[in-house]
């Protein structure tokens, strides 16, 4: 067996899930990318590694220095493991409508963690733009800044991209994912696009979402919203700029719902909400497309970081829902 040098690089070459009860239901095969079994325990441990990386290359990340960040969660998290790896200070700000566990495990991992109100992108108060403030006012600090910094879709271009090509010996009719920053779909999408044009690239998004309408009409607008973190935008980040966006499949939250309970009763699988989005689309676009077609998505992150929520009877009763039987 090979070992692996410390956290830095155990970070990627996750394995790819059949989805057995999905798969046998469409006819199709529907693979998982394992990204909860990331050292860090998500998809975003690869876009803090190339960020931090990246801001080394240029001389910007200087020993002892800070990395900020703005977040919903994942990134932070990856962000402070590498940090801790690498001797860096990490400052973490994050909408206080983000779920308990995440908010307490960036504490407990060694984060400066500042908790701002949720609010619109143009809105000053907005977190992505109180972290931009906050890492000029630090010496020797970065920010990290994953919607709009290119090395976040890199990452998934270099690697992501790559490791499903070959763990499915080329064969791909289809790959989805849904857009927070747009790194991960981007980045894996234009890569898969060089190896084969004809592969469907499908955003996978929550009401509540602009991308959805920009996709299918060229216009950002939304409907309604949704109850799942760290997805769905209102504006095209640099890391969407260019992506290959061939359709969009939409979503609700009791589908998101039925299909991580799914995936736990019939799979074994313990996901968030985002992977709910996206293996809902997949099911859905696997029964458009017909039996013996190759879809492949993420599993973003492990269900531990949402039990409070997604995974507690009481707080889905405050929004209207209930554990569905599966």
């Amino acid at each position: 067996m090979e070992i692996q040098k410390g956290f830095v690089d155990s970070i990627g070459n996750t394995p790819l899930i059949r989805l057995n009860h999905y798969s046998d239901l469409t006819g199709c095969e529907i693979l998982g990318k394992a990204e909860f079994l990331n050292p860090g325990g998500s998809v975003k441990d690869r876009a803090a590694l190339f960020i931090i990386q990246e801001a080394e290359k240029k001389g910007l990340l200087k020993p002892g220095g800070t990395v900020v960040e703005g977040t919903a969660g994942n990134t932070g998290i990856g962000l402070v493991h590498i940090c801790n790896a690498k001797g860096y200070k990490c400052l973490i700000v994050i909408p206080d409508t983000q779920s308990k566990e995440k908010i307490d495990l960036l504490r407990t991992l060694g984060a400066e963690v500042r908790t701002v109100p949720a609010v619109p992108y143009k809105d000053p108060g907005n977190y992505v733009k109180v972290s931009a403030r906050i890492a000029e006012e630090i010496p020797n600090a970065i920010w990290a800044n994953q919607f709009d910094n290119v090395a976040n879709r890199l990452a998934h271009f270099q690697t992501t991209g790559p490791e499903i090509w070959e763990q499915t010996g080329g064969k791909v009719d289809a790959w989805l994912a849904s857009l927070g920053t747009g790194g991960t779909f981007t980045g894996t999408a234009m890569f898969l696009k060089t190896k084969d044009p004809k592969i469907k690239t499908i955003v996978a998004e929550p009401f509540g979402s602009a991308i959805y309408n920009f996709v299918k009409k060229g216009e950002l607008s939304a409907e309604g919203n949704s109850f799942t973190e760290g997805i769905g935008n209102g504006r095209i980040t640099e890391n969407m700029k260019d992506a290959p966006f061939d359709d969009a499949i939409r979503i609700s939250d009791q589908e998101c719902l039925e299909t991580i309970y799914t995936l736990l009763r019939k799979d074994g699988l313990f996901v968030g909400g985002s992977t709910g989005i996206n293996v809902a689309a997949a099911v859905r676009l696997a029964k458009e497309l017909g039996p013996g077609r190759t879809l492949v998505t993420v599993l973003c992150d492990s269900g531990a970081r949402y039990q409070s929520r997604l995974y507690d009877k009481d707080w889905l009763a405050t929004k209207g829902y209930s554990i569905p039987e599966i």
